[in-house]
């Protein structure tokens, strides 16, 4: 799986915003600063974070943006799906809905599998859980193999 620069940057600007606590909106330029994230692009992707209702903004000299739940309530799969789409599709379409015929038979199985487990460790680690490192089991669980860290 590839994780878009759009995702990582998503993801990276509401963990500052998360960490901020919601005292204050925070600019586009504040977000980009902190995280060293091109003005422009961030710019595009907070514009899908409100659209998909994770972000509230506010004008004016004091404005900026504001996440628009507790950081409790917003996970990381929430925030990839604003800015990326669906988890896990194959060819625009979603695994259960693909046929195949022949040896690949089964293969709508193993898609459907993989998107399981991106929810798994997506939808359940929030914003909150990043900002404190207080991680999910099976997210710790899964970084900590011995494996993890080796390419293939």
């Amino acid at each position: 799986m590839d994780i878009s620069a759009r995702a990582d940057y998503a993801v990276r600007a509401m963990l500052t915003l998360a960490a901020e606590g919601g005292a204050s909106p925070v600019s586009v330029d504040r977000l980009a600063d902190e995280q060293d994230l091109p003005r422009k692009f961030l710019e595009a992707i907070v514009a899908d974070l409100r659209r998909a209702g994770l972000v509230t903004s506010r004008r004016g000299a004091a404005g900026g943006y504001l996440l628009s739940r507790a950081p409790t309530e917003i996970s990381v799969g929430d925030v990839l799906r604003a800015v990326d789409g669906p988890l896990a599709e194959i060819r625009r379409q979603r695994p259960q809905d693909l046929r195949y015929d022949g040896a690949a038979t089964h293969l709508p199985t193993v898609w459907v599998a993989l998107r399981a487990a991106l929810r798994d460790v997506l939808d359940d680690t929030s914003l909150a859980d990043l900002v404190s490192g207080e991680l999910p089991d099976l997210v710790t669980e899964l970084a900590a193999r011995p494996d993890a860290l080796r390419n293939r």
